[in-house]
C-alpha cells in the first residue's frame, strides 16, 4: 500500500526533535542552517499534515505539547531507522564505487602501469562497478614511504632488495643496460666496459632514492666500488633518456625504458662485464594486511603480466 498523505516529511520531524532538545525554535533553525521563519513554516506544515498541534509558542521559548512529545518520541525511532538506511545505502554505493590509491616507481609507472590499469578498468566495467584511481609516480624510496604512512594502499618499487618493514611480492625482473647515442665513441666499442671503468665514468643518472640509481650503486659496491659521480642528475627516466639522446653522455637505464630507442637505432647498448645488473620489480603493501578489492585485482594483473614479458 502507498503511504498515507498524513505521513510527515523526515526533515520536519528532525526539526521537531531539535526543538525538543534545545527548547527554542530559533536554536533549532540554526542547527538546520535555515531561518527561523523557514523553521516556523516547516513546523506549521508538519502540524497541518498530522492534524495536531505539536508546539506551544511563547516569549520564553517553544515547548512541545503532549501530542508533540508523543510525535517526537515516535520521530526519534523513525529518524534512527532513516539514518541506518542512509548508512546502508552509502555502504552499498561504496561496494560499487571503489577508490584505488597506488604509487609506483617511474619505470613501472611509465612502462607497465598503463597496460595494467586498462586491464583493471575492463575488469571493473565487466562487473558494472565504478573505480577511481589515484596514481603517484615517484622514485622507489618515496613509493615505500607513501605505503608506510597510508597515502597509498599498494606500491610498486624496483631494486635489489625489498623494504624490511613492508610486505611484498615479486612481480617480475628487469635489467639495467648501458646506453649511448649513436655518435658516442662507445657506440662502436667491441670489448665490454668493466666495473672499474664504468665507476670512473661520469654518467647521466637518476636522482638518489630512485630504484635505477640504487641498483647500479649496489652492483658497483658488490665489486668494491663505492657510489657514482653523476655527470648529470635528473629526476625522471624520460629526462635521463632525453639527455643521452641529446649527446650528454652514457647512462644506465632499464631495458623497458630504452627498448624502442634501441630497436630504432637511436641508442646503442654497450656490453658491461663484472656487474650483476638484474633487479627485481616488487609490489609492496603494509605489514599485517593484504591487498583487497581493486588493489588485489591490480596485483593479480601485475603478476599475470610477469609471464607475458
Amino acid at each position: 500500500m502507498p503511504l498515507s498523505p498524513r505521513v510527515p516529511e523526515l526533515t520536519a520531524l528532525d526539526l521537531l526533535l531539535s526543538v525538543a532538545r534545545t527548547g527554542s525554535l530559533g536554536a533549532a533553525a540554526r542547527e538546520h542552517h535555515i531561518s527561523q521563519q523557514a523553521a516556523s513554516e516547516r513546523i506549521r506544515r508538519l502540524e497541518g499534515t498530522l492534524g495536531v498541534q505539536v508546539l506551544r509558542r511563547s516569549r520564553q521559548g517553544s515547548t512541545l505539547t503532549t501530542a508533540g512529545a508523543l510525535v517526537a518520541d515516535w520521530a526519534g525511532q523513525l529518524t534512527e531507522l532513516a539514518a541506518g538506511l542512509e548508512a546502508s545505502v552509502a555502504a552499498l554505493r561504496a561496494e560499487h564505487h571503489a577508490r584505488l590509491r597506488v604509487a609506483a616507481s617511474l619505470t613501472v609507472a611509465e612502462y607497465l602501469m598503463p597496460r595494467w590499469l586498462v586491464t583493471l578498468r575492463h575488469q571493473v566495467e565487466a562487473r558494472h562497478d565504478e573505480l577511481s584511481v589515484q596514481l603517484t609516480a615517484t622514485n622507489s624510496e618515496e613509493v615505500a614511504e607513501r605505503v608506510r604512512d597510508g597515502r597509498a594502499g599498494l606500491g610498486f618499487v624496483e631494486g635489489p632488495a625489498a623494504p624490511d618493514d613492508l610486505a611484498w611480492r615479486e612481480i617480475g625482473t628487469d635489467s639495467l643496460v648501458l646506453v649511448v647515442p649513436t655518435g658516442h665513441p662507445w657506440s662502436r666499442r667491441r670489448r665490454p666496459v668493466g666495473a672499474a671503468e664504468l665507476a670512473a665514468t661520469p654518467l647521466v643518472s637518476r636522482e638518489a632514492g630512485s630504484g635505477t640509481r640504487r641498483a647500479l650503486e649496489v652492483a658497483l659496491e658488490a665489486v668494491g666500488h663505492v657510489g657514482i659521480e653523476p655527470l648529470l642528475e635528473l629526476s625522471g627516466t624520460a629526462a635521463v633518456r632525453g639527455a643521452v639522446l641529446a649527446g650528454a653522455g652514457p647512462a644506465m637505464l632499464s631495458t623497458l625504458a630504452v627498448a624502442d630507442d634501441v630497436a630504432s637505432g637511436r641508442l646503442r647498448t654497450v656490453a658491461v662485464t663484472g656487474l650483476a645488473l638484474d633487479r627485481r620489480l616488487l609490489a609492496v603493501w603494509s605489514l599485517g594486511s593484504s591487498p583487497r578489492g581493486p588493489a588485489s585485482d591490480l596485483l593479480t594483473i601485475a603478476l599475470r603480466g610477469r609471464s607475458q614479458r
